[in-house]
This record gives C-alpha cells, sequence and structure tokens, in this order.
C-alpha cells in the first residue's frame, strides 16, 4: 500500500469517515455475529468501529503489513481478548476451513493482483451459513487515473466480474451495489450450507486467466 494510503488509514480522518459511510454502506441491516474476520484491516478503523457496533463479536483482523498490523495493535488495545491483530496473506490464509462466522473486506481486493483467490480463501474459511461483505473500488477511468498518480500496483474489480464469481464459488444472495456514482460496489453473499463449495478454480476475469491454486482445498470430498 503507498505511504499517502497508509498514513490514510491510520488518521482519525478515516476513522470518521469509516464510521459514518463506509460501515453504513457495507454492513446495510446485517447483525454480525460470532467469529469475525477483516482481510486487508489496515490501521483497524473498522474493526474498532465494529467492535464497538457488535459488542458479542470476536475479530481477528489480518494485513500483510506489518506497520499497518502494529498500528491496529495499537488502536485496539482496549478490546483485549475480543481482538487479534495478525500479519499475513490474504490470498493464502492461514486459518483452517470453516473457521469465521463471517467475512469483511473493505477497500482491500484491488490492491490484491490475485483478488479471485483471495475472494476464494475468505469463502473457504467461512462456516456453511456465513457472511461475506464487502466494498471496493470498481474499474473506472477516474479509479485507475488516482492509483496511476500516485504509483499504486493495483488491478480494480468489475462489478460483473464480482458478481460472477461470487456465484461459481457457490455463495447464495449474492448482492453488488453500485455505489458513489459507479465508483464503487458493496457486496454481500451467503455461504451455501452444503458440503460441496463449486469452484473450478478457472475463472477469466478482465481477460485474465486467473488459476486458482487454494481452488480444490475449497472442495470436500462427498461421502
Amino acid at each position: 500500500m503507498p505511504a499517502l494510503e497508509q498514513a490514510l488509514c491510520r488518521s482519525n480522518v478515516w476513522g470518521v469517515f469509516a464510521r459514518r459511510v463506509v460501515l453504513p454502506w457495507a454492513i446495510g441491516k446485517q447483525k454480525l455475529q460470532g467469529r469475525v474476520l477483516e482481510i486487508g484491516s489496515g490501521g483497524g478503523a473498522m474493526v474498532a468501529r465494529l467492535l464497538q457496533a457488535y459488542p458479542d463479536i470476536t475479530m481477528t483482523a489480518l494485513d500483510p503489513d506489518p506497520t499497518m498490523v502494529e498500528a491496529s495493535r495499537h488502536r485496539l488495545t482496549g478490546y483485549g481478548d475480543r481482538v487479534d491483530a495478525v500479519t499475513g496473506d490474504a490470498t493464502r490464509l492461514r486459518f483452517d476451513a470453516e473457521t469465521f462466522d463471517v467475512v469483511v473486506s473493505f477497500l482491500m481486493l484491488h490492491h490484491v493482483g490475485a483478488w479471485e483467490r483471495a475472494l476464494a480463501e475468505a469463502v473457504r474459511v467461512l462456516r456453511p451459513g456465513g457472511v461475506l461483505i464487502g466494498y471496493d473500488l470498481l474499474d473506472t477511468a477516474i479509479a485507475r487515473l488516482v492509483h496511476r498518480a500516485d504509483h499504486a500496483d493495483i488491478r480494480l474489480v468489475s462489478e460483473g466480474d464480482l458478481r460472477r464469481l461470487l456465484i461459481e464459488l457457490g455463495m447464495t444472495e449474492v448482492t453488488v451495489r453500485r455505489r458513489f456514482g459507479g465508483l464503487a460496489a458493496t457486496f454481500t453473499a451467503q455461504r451455501a450450507p452444503s458440503e460441496v463449495v463449486p469452484w473450478t478454480g478457472n475463472t477469466r476475469v478482465n481477460n485474465i486467466e486467473a488459476v486458482s491454486d487454494v481452488g480444490p482445498a475449497i472442495r470436500k470430498d462427498r461421502k
């Protein structure tokens, strides 16, 4: 993540924006419960707000940047054993299958080159009936221009590709909604309460063949 975005994620301004705008957009009327994982948690602003809003949940905040993880730990000190901030790769999650009741992702996917693999991993660690919630920038001329200006290495998400992949991953009740004049989208989906998630590991998105080496781990052998 570029230095400017790191600074923003650690700022009070982002904390206020997250609380007043981002979370109402993304969470909507969802009632979170149980174990919650945020992938790409940055400086922990979203985690802090979710812990405040849902006093019965516990959270794991995962980010690939050790600097951001330390910032999260500092911000979340007051929540004790309700939260754990860890370093990790969203495309190769360290957690066992069916570990979490909810996985959230806020403005993170476009920073992951293989965002399809990150979503496949999010589905893998969700329990049957678990919910995936998030929002991200869409592939627009404005988003490309802004990130080109700050020399960020990104791969933006398209609305259609996001919806198709979630369906292919076996998710149900898939909803993708454009926000902020089409610059961003919120998405929600539920892990099917079945034994098999029909992820083939081969999906064409943005005219790029994305082959996931975590796909087979999502499937369970039929009895």
